[in-house]
Protein backbone atom coordinates (compact mmCIF):
# COMPACT_ATOMS: atom_id res chain seq x y z
CA UNK A 1 0.00 0.00 0.00
CA UNK A 2 3.10 2.26 0.02
CA UNK A 3 2.89 2.15 -3.84
CA UNK A 4 1.69 6.03 -5.35
CA UNK A 5 -1.66 6.06 -6.66
CA UNK A 6 -0.91 9.06 -8.32
CA UNK A 7 -1.42 7.90 -11.89
CA UNK A 8 -4.90 6.77 -10.79
CA UNK A 9 -6.33 9.73 -9.37
CA UNK A 10 -4.32 11.61 -12.77
CA UNK A 11 -6.48 9.07 -14.76
CA UNK A 12 -9.71 9.68 -12.92
CA UNK A 13 -9.60 13.38 -13.66
CA UNK A 14 -10.03 13.18 -17.14
CA UNK A 15 -13.21 13.55 -18.42
CA UNK A 16 -13.88 9.38 -20.14
CA UNK A 17 -17.34 8.74 -20.83
CA UNK A 18 -17.86 5.98 -23.58
CA UNK A 19 -17.59 8.00 -26.69
CA UNK A 20 -15.46 10.81 -25.49
CA UNK A 21 -12.22 8.88 -24.10
CA UNK A 22 -10.06 10.25 -26.43
CA UNK A 23 -8.59 12.24 -23.80
CA UNK A 24 -7.72 9.32 -21.45
CA UNK A 25 -6.35 6.79 -24.46
CA UNK A 26 -3.59 9.82 -24.99
CA UNK A 27 -3.22 9.66 -21.55
CA UNK A 28 -2.82 5.64 -21.24
CA UNK A 29 -0.94 5.72 -24.22
CA UNK A 30 1.81 8.53 -22.97
CA UNK A 31 1.72 6.96 -19.51
CA UNK A 32 3.29 3.45 -21.52
CA UNK A 33 5.45 4.75 -22.77
CA UNK A 34 7.21 7.07 -20.80
CA UNK A 35 7.82 3.61 -19.41
CA UNK A 36 9.75 2.94 -22.44
CA UNK A 37 7.08 0.61 -23.63
CA UNK A 38 5.43 0.49 -27.22
CA UNK A 39 1.59 0.80 -26.86
CA UNK A 40 -0.64 1.20 -30.39
CA UNK A 41 -4.29 2.19 -30.84
CA UNK A 42 -7.22 0.21 -32.68
CA UNK A 43 -8.56 1.99 -35.79
CA UNK A 44 -11.51 1.85 -32.59
CA UNK A 45 -9.21 3.66 -29.86
CA UNK A 46 -8.56 1.16 -27.94
CA UNK A 47 -4.56 0.82 -26.86
CA UNK A 48 -2.65 -2.62 -26.55
CA UNK A 49 0.27 -3.19 -25.58
CA UNK A 50 2.16 -6.72 -26.71
CA UNK A 51 4.94 -8.01 -24.23
CA UNK A 52 6.48 -10.71 -26.64
CA UNK A 53 5.39 -11.82 -30.37
CA UNK A 54 2.09 -13.58 -30.58
CA UNK A 55 0.29 -13.36 -27.37
CA UNK A 56 -1.91 -16.27 -26.42
CA UNK A 57 -2.86 -14.17 -23.14
CA UNK A 58 -4.68 -10.74 -22.90
CA UNK A 59 -5.58 -8.68 -19.49
CA UNK A 60 -8.44 -6.45 -20.53
CA UNK A 61 -9.56 -2.96 -18.73
CA UNK A 62 -12.00 -0.39 -19.44
CA UNK A 63 -11.17 3.31 -19.22
CA UNK A 64 -14.67 4.31 -20.35
CA UNK A 65 -17.14 5.64 -17.84
CA UNK A 66 -20.84 6.34 -17.24
CA UNK A 67 -21.60 9.91 -17.94
CA UNK A 68 -24.56 11.89 -20.12
CA UNK A 69 -24.96 13.38 -23.16
CA UNK A 70 -27.34 16.75 -24.31
CA UNK A 71 -30.39 15.18 -25.77
CA UNK A 72 -32.30 18.81 -25.73
CA UNK A 73 -32.14 22.41 -24.77
CA UNK A 74 -35.39 23.54 -22.71
CA UNK A 75 -37.12 27.03 -23.20
CA UNK A 76 -35.96 27.70 -19.60
CA UNK A 77 -32.00 27.03 -21.01
CA UNK A 78 -31.40 23.78 -18.30
CA UNK A 79 -30.32 21.25 -20.25
CA UNK A 80 -32.26 17.69 -20.67
CA UNK A 81 -29.76 14.74 -21.14
CA UNK A 82 -29.24 11.09 -22.45
CA UNK A 83 -27.49 8.73 -20.58
CA UNK A 84 -24.46 6.78 -20.97
CA UNK A 85 -24.11 3.90 -19.38
CA UNK A 86 -26.33 2.52 -16.27
CA UNK A 87 -26.39 5.84 -14.35
CA UNK A 88 -27.71 5.56 -11.26
CA UNK A 89 -29.83 8.67 -11.32
CA UNK A 90 -30.32 8.90 -7.69
CA UNK A 91 -27.11 8.72 -6.90
CA UNK A 92 -25.73 10.93 -9.38
CA UNK A 93 -28.56 13.84 -8.32
CA UNK A 94 -26.19 16.68 -7.59
CA UNK A 95 -23.27 15.63 -8.78
CA UNK A 96 -21.33 18.73 -10.83
CA UNK A 97 -20.53 18.41 -14.60
CA UNK A 98 -18.86 19.18 -16.86
CA UNK A 99 -20.55 20.04 -20.80
CA UNK A 100 -17.88 19.73 -23.67
CA UNK A 101 -19.27 21.48 -26.81
CA UNK A 102 -18.08 20.15 -30.09
CA UNK A 103 -15.67 23.32 -30.46
CA UNK A 104 -13.56 22.55 -26.93
CA UNK A 105 -15.72 24.72 -24.68
CA UNK A 106 -16.48 23.50 -21.57
CA UNK A 107 -19.42 24.75 -19.26
CA UNK A 108 -19.94 23.80 -15.63
CA UNK A 109 -23.27 22.59 -13.98
CA UNK A 110 -25.27 20.81 -12.07
CA UNK A 111 -27.35 17.34 -12.28
CA UNK A 112 -31.07 18.57 -10.31
CA UNK A 113 -34.36 17.13 -10.46
CA UNK A 114 -36.64 19.37 -12.13
CA UNK A 115 -38.13 22.28 -9.53
CA UNK A 116 -35.98 21.28 -7.30
CA UNK A 117 -36.34 24.06 -4.43
CA UNK A 118 -37.77 22.23 -1.06
CA UNK A 119 -39.52 26.01 -0.50
CA UNK A 120 -41.08 25.64 -3.69
CA UNK A 121 -41.96 21.89 -4.55
CA UNK A 122 -43.09 19.54 -1.32
CA UNK A 123 -42.55 16.57 -3.51
CA UNK A 124 -38.94 16.70 -3.45
CA UNK A 125 -38.24 14.06 -1.23
CA UNK A 126 -40.86 11.82 -2.55
CA UNK A 127 -40.61 12.89 -6.71
CA UNK A 128 -39.93 10.15 -9.28
CA UNK A 129 -36.20 10.09 -10.58
CA UNK A 130 -36.60 9.48 -14.47
CA UNK A 131 -34.52 11.24 -17.22
CA UNK A 132 -37.25 12.72 -18.14
CA UNK A 133 -37.79 14.52 -14.33
CA UNK A 134 -34.22 15.83 -14.40
CA UNK A 135 -31.78 18.43 -15.77
CA UNK A 136 -28.78 20.09 -16.16
CA UNK A 137 -28.82 23.75 -14.23
CA UNK A 138 -26.08 25.63 -16.38
CA UNK A 139 -23.53 27.80 -14.26
CA UNK A 140 -24.12 30.32 -17.03
CA UNK A 141 -27.04 33.05 -16.82
CA UNK A 142 -28.83 31.58 -19.46
CA UNK A 143 -32.44 31.23 -19.24
CA UNK A 144 -33.84 30.57 -22.52
CA UNK A 145 -32.86 28.16 -25.31
CA UNK A 146 -31.72 30.71 -27.47
CA UNK A 147 -28.76 31.94 -24.51
CA UNK A 148 -27.86 28.35 -24.45
CA UNK A 149 -27.39 27.71 -28.38
CA UNK A 150 -25.25 31.22 -28.41
CA UNK A 151 -22.96 29.93 -26.05
CA UNK A 152 -22.05 26.92 -28.37
CA UNK A 153 -23.55 24.69 -26.52
CA UNK A 154 -25.72 21.80 -29.06
CA UNK A 155 -27.49 18.49 -28.88
CA UNK A 156 -24.94 15.82 -28.73
CA UNK A 157 -22.53 17.95 -26.28
CA UNK A 158 -21.01 15.69 -24.04
CA UNK A 159 -21.66 15.71 -19.99
CA UNK A 160 -19.01 14.25 -17.88
CA UNK A 161 -19.46 14.00 -13.75
CA UNK A 162 -17.11 15.13 -11.31
CA UNK A 163 -15.52 11.89 -10.02
CA UNK A 164 -14.67 13.65 -6.52
CA UNK A 165 -11.58 11.49 -6.06
CA UNK A 166 -10.39 10.85 -2.42
CA UNK A 167 -7.42 8.80 -0.75
CA UNK A 168 -8.06 7.95 2.77
CA UNK A 169 -4.97 7.67 5.19
CA UNK A 170 -6.82 4.15 5.94
CA UNK A 171 -6.12 3.01 2.75
CA UNK A 172 -9.67 3.36 0.81
CA UNK A 173 -10.56 5.27 -1.90
CA UNK A 174 -13.93 7.51 -2.67
CA UNK A 175 -14.53 8.47 -6.50
CA UNK A 176 -16.96 8.06 -9.17
CA UNK A 177 -15.30 5.52 -11.70
CA UNK A 178 -13.61 3.12 -9.68
CA UNK A 179 -15.39 1.27 -12.38
CA UNK A 180 -12.85 0.69 -13.77
CA UNK A 181 -10.24 3.09 -13.70
CA UNK A 182 -9.06 1.28 -10.61
CA UNK A 183 -8.43 -2.11 -12.90
CA UNK A 184 -7.00 0.08 -15.51
CA UNK A 185 -3.94 0.97 -12.62
CA UNK A 186 -3.46 -2.27 -11.86
CA UNK A 187 -2.80 -2.72 -15.61
CA UNK A 188 0.20 0.51 -15.11
CA UNK A 189 1.09 -1.19 -12.02
CA UNK A 190 1.36 -4.21 -13.98
CA UNK A 191 3.10 -3.05 -17.03
CA UNK A 192 5.77 -1.03 -15.17
CA UNK A 193 6.83 -4.61 -13.25
CA UNK A 194 7.17 -6.26 -16.77
CA UNK A 195 9.27 -3.23 -18.31
CA UNK A 196 11.47 -2.76 -15.13
CA UNK A 197 12.68 -6.33 -15.51
CA UNK A 198 12.69 -6.26 -19.25
CA UNK A 199 10.62 -9.26 -19.58
CA UNK A 200 9.40 -10.60 -22.87
CA UNK A 201 6.17 -12.83 -22.97
CA UNK A 202 3.49 -14.08 -25.16
CA UNK A 203 1.00 -11.55 -23.32
CA UNK A 204 -1.09 -8.64 -24.79
CA UNK A 205 -2.59 -5.43 -22.24
CA UNK A 206 -5.58 -4.37 -23.94
CA UNK A 207 -7.58 -0.98 -22.36
CA UNK A 208 -10.81 -0.83 -24.16
CA UNK A 209 -13.23 2.46 -24.80
CA UNK A 210 -16.98 0.89 -25.03
CA UNK A 211 -17.64 -1.27 -22.18
CA UNK A 212 -20.10 0.63 -20.59
CA UNK A 213 -22.45 0.56 -23.67
CA UNK A 214 -21.89 -3.48 -24.04
CA UNK A 215 -18.73 -3.90 -27.17
CA UNK A 216 -15.96 -2.15 -25.95
CA UNK A 217 -13.95 -5.78 -25.76
CA UNK A 218 -15.82 -7.43 -28.80
CA UNK A 219 -12.46 -7.11 -31.04
CA UNK A 220 -9.13 -5.68 -31.43
CA UNK A 221 -7.16 -8.45 -29.79
CA UNK A 222 -4.15 -10.07 -31.55
CA UNK A 223 -5.50 -13.00 -33.63
CA UNK A 224 -3.43 -15.46 -31.42
CA UNK A 225 -5.38 -14.64 -28.08
CA UNK A 226 -6.69 -17.55 -26.66
CA UNK A 227 -7.07 -16.89 -22.82
CA UNK A 228 -9.09 -13.40 -21.96
CA UNK A 229 -8.68 -12.25 -18.23
CA UNK A 230 -10.85 -9.18 -17.68
CA UNK A 231 -10.16 -6.69 -15.07
CA UNK A 232 -13.05 -4.55 -13.70
CA UNK A 233 -14.45 -4.26 -10.64
CA UNK A 234 -15.64 -6.78 -7.68
CA UNK A 235 -19.90 -6.28 -6.75
CA UNK A 236 -20.10 -5.28 -3.41
CA UNK A 237 -23.56 -5.74 -1.90
CA UNK A 238 -25.95 -7.55 -0.78
CA UNK A 239 -26.42 -11.08 -1.86
CA UNK A 240 -22.60 -11.11 -2.91
CA UNK A 241 -19.44 -11.90 -1.02
CA UNK A 242 -17.45 -9.35 -2.74
CA UNK A 243 -14.98 -6.74 -0.08
CA UNK A 244 -13.80 -3.76 -0.63
CA UNK A 245 -10.18 -5.25 0.60
CA UNK A 246 -10.41 -8.07 -1.87
CA UNK A 247 -10.11 -8.97 -4.94
CA UNK A 248 -13.49 -11.05 -6.81
CA UNK A 249 -12.91 -13.73 -9.13
CA UNK A 250 -16.16 -14.01 -10.75
CA UNK A 251 -17.72 -17.57 -11.27
CA UNK A 252 -20.66 -16.00 -13.18
CA UNK A 253 -22.80 -12.77 -13.94
CA UNK A 254 -25.59 -11.99 -16.12
CA UNK A 255 -24.31 -13.61 -19.23
CA UNK A 256 -23.30 -16.85 -18.03
CA UNK A 257 -20.86 -18.80 -16.32
CA UNK A 258 -17.21 -17.70 -16.63
CA UNK A 259 -14.86 -20.22 -18.00
CA UNK A 260 -14.20 -23.03 -15.20
CA UNK A 261 -10.60 -23.97 -15.96
CA UNK A 262 -9.12 -20.25 -15.90
CA UNK A 263 -11.57 -19.35 -12.26
CA UNK A 264 -9.96 -23.11 -10.92
CA UNK A 265 -6.35 -21.75 -11.83
CA UNK A 266 -7.09 -18.17 -10.35
CA UNK A 267 -8.97 -19.62 -7.19
CA UNK A 268 -5.96 -22.29 -6.45
CA UNK A 269 -3.35 -19.73 -6.97
CA UNK A 270 -4.99 -17.03 -4.47
CA UNK A 271 -4.78 -19.91 -1.70
CA UNK A 272 -1.53 -20.60 -2.52
CA UNK A 273 -0.29 -17.65 -2.24
CA UNK A 274 -2.76 -16.22 0.95
CA UNK A 275 -3.54 -13.50 -1.58
CA UNK A 276 -7.21 -12.40 -0.18
CA UNK A 277 -10.12 -13.05 -2.29
CA UNK A 278 -13.39 -13.93 -2.58
CA UNK A 279 -15.29 -16.31 -5.29
CA UNK A 280 -18.75 -14.80 -6.59
CA UNK A 281 -21.80 -14.23 -8.43
CA UNK A 282 -22.98 -11.32 -9.81
CA UNK A 283 -26.36 -10.61 -10.73
CA UNK A 284 -26.87 -7.71 -12.88
CA UNK A 285 -23.35 -7.62 -14.30
CA UNK A 286 -21.72 -7.61 -17.65
CA UNK A 287 -18.22 -7.67 -19.04
CA UNK A 288 -15.81 -7.01 -21.73
CA UNK A 289 -15.42 -10.73 -21.61
CA UNK A 290 -19.67 -10.88 -22.13
CA UNK A 291 -18.74 -8.57 -25.06
CA UNK A 292 -16.02 -10.71 -26.57
CA UNK A 293 -17.98 -14.39 -26.39
CA UNK A 294 -20.79 -12.45 -27.52
CA UNK A 295 -18.86 -11.49 -30.81
CA UNK A 296 -17.99 -15.03 -31.70
CA UNK A 297 -14.23 -15.18 -30.19
CA UNK A 298 -13.00 -18.49 -28.98
CA UNK A 299 -11.37 -17.21 -25.67
CA UNK A 300 -11.72 -18.65 -22.50
CA UNK A 301 -12.49 -15.66 -20.00
CA UNK A 302 -11.53 -14.99 -16.41
CA UNK A 303 -12.68 -12.42 -14.39
CA UNK A 304 -11.02 -10.41 -11.13
CA UNK A 305 -11.10 -7.32 -9.92
CA UNK A 306 -11.00 -5.20 -6.53
CA UNK A 307 -14.19 -4.83 -4.89
CA UNK A 308 -16.16 -1.73 -5.89
CA UNK A 309 -19.01 -0.35 -3.19
CA UNK A 310 -22.11 1.10 -4.41
CA UNK A 311 -21.04 0.07 -8.05
CA UNK A 312 -22.51 2.74 -10.63
CA UNK A 313 -23.13 5.20 -8.28
CA UNK A 314 -20.30 6.96 -5.42
CA UNK A 315 -18.12 4.27 -5.46
CA UNK A 316 -15.37 3.27 -3.03
CA UNK A 317 -12.56 0.60 -3.04
CA UNK A 318 -9.57 -0.62 -0.89
CA UNK A 319 -5.71 -0.04 -1.43
CA UNK A 320 -6.14 -3.90 -0.03
CA UNK A 321 -7.82 -4.31 -2.81
CA UNK A 322 -6.39 -3.35 -6.07
CA UNK A 323 -3.01 -4.56 -4.57
CA UNK A 324 -4.33 -8.02 -4.26
CA UNK A 325 -5.50 -7.73 -7.68
CA UNK A 326 -2.18 -6.77 -8.95
CA UNK A 327 -0.83 -9.71 -6.82
CA UNK A 328 -2.93 -12.09 -8.14
CA UNK A 329 -2.40 -11.06 -11.81
CA UNK A 330 1.09 -11.83 -11.23
CA UNK A 331 0.84 -15.00 -9.59
CA UNK A 332 -1.16 -15.79 -12.91
CA UNK A 333 1.61 -14.82 -14.92
CA UNK A 334 4.33 -16.63 -13.37
CA UNK A 335 2.26 -19.67 -13.43
CA UNK A 336 1.92 -19.26 -17.04
CA UNK A 337 5.51 -18.24 -17.59
CA UNK A 338 7.40 -19.71 -14.99
CA UNK A 339 10.87 -18.93 -16.81
CA UNK A 340 10.47 -15.60 -17.43
CA UNK A 341 11.92 -14.00 -14.31
CA UNK A 342 8.47 -12.06 -13.46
Amino acid sequence: MNASYESLKQLVSIDSPTGFTHNAESYVMEYLQSRGLNPKQTHKGAVKLAFGEFPTIALAAHLDTLGGIVSGIKPNGTLSISPIGGLGLISFEGGYVRVHTMKGTVFTGTFLLNNPASHANKLTDTALRSIDSMHIRLDEEVTTKEACEELGIRVGDFVCFDPRYEELPGGYIKSRFMDNKASCYVLFRLAEHLAERHITIPVEFFFSNYEEVGHGGSGGYAETVKDLLVLDMGVVGDQCEGSETHCSICAKDSTGPYDYALRKELTELAEKHSIPHKVDIYPYYGSDGSAALRAGRDFRVGLIGPGVSASHGVERTHKKGIEATIELCLAFLRNRFPDAGI
